[in-house]
């Protein structure tokens, strides 16, 4: 019931951005989507191989001033990683339901930088072992995440964005260790 009322919540705030206007631009709402290249780095020891995914979703844009806007989002993400050695390997898949809110400078009309901070919430967690022997389980999923989003993209004046986003997570994955989220996400957005 939580997740379903964190969901609507999220989805109002982004719709109500929407439709609201500042004096200088009209803000505006629109799709995007694209590839996730995840990991998850250990007790700060490096990061794991990646699992490739996909993220979904929808965004609201307003304009603060002619060089600065915020965009709160509302994303399907697929996250994990993998773990591949001589016996085997190991595929965590971790689906979550994200809201960063970027803050976002344009240097130039088309040229946009963006940071901003993310919450996430787990809603699906299988573990996948492909060896001599295969497995698989599913959790319920439990765990939060949280962390800050840093990025840059292109975007033309019909309302098509092209951007690169890396997530840095802060929230621990696991009780009993230090495993923390970092996700590539390539993007291609439209204004609708």
């Amino acid at each position: 019931m939580k997740k379903i009322y964190l969901v609507g919540l999220l989805l109002g705030l982004v719709m109500s951005i929407e439709a609201q206007e500042t004096s200088l631009h009209k803000s505006h709402g629109g799709i995007k989507g694209g590839y996730n290249l995840a990991a998850v780095s250990f007790d700060g020891d490096g990061e794991t191989d990646s699992r490739s995914g996909f993220h979904v979703g929808i965004y609201g844009e307003s304009f603060l001033s002619d060089a600065f806007s915020i965009q709160p989002e509302l994303l399907f993400s697929q996250q994990g990683y993998e773990i591949t050695n001589s016996s085997g390997k190991f595929t965590q898949k971790l689906n979550y339901i994200n809201l960063p809110v970027m803050f976002k400078a344009y240097p130039s009309q088309n040229f946009f930088l963006e940071a901003g901070p993310q919450i996430g919430v787990a809603v699906t967690h299988k573990e996948v072992y492909d060896g001599v022997f295969s497995s698989t389980q599913e959790y319920n999923p439990d765990s939060f995440d949280w962390g800050m989003n840093f990025g840059a993209g292109i975007k033309t004046d019909s309302g098509i964005s092209l951007g690169v986003r890396y997530h840095l997570g802060l929230g621990d994955l696991y009780d009993e260790q230090k495993a923390q989220n970092r996700v590539w996400m390539f993007s291609l957005g439209f204004d609708l």
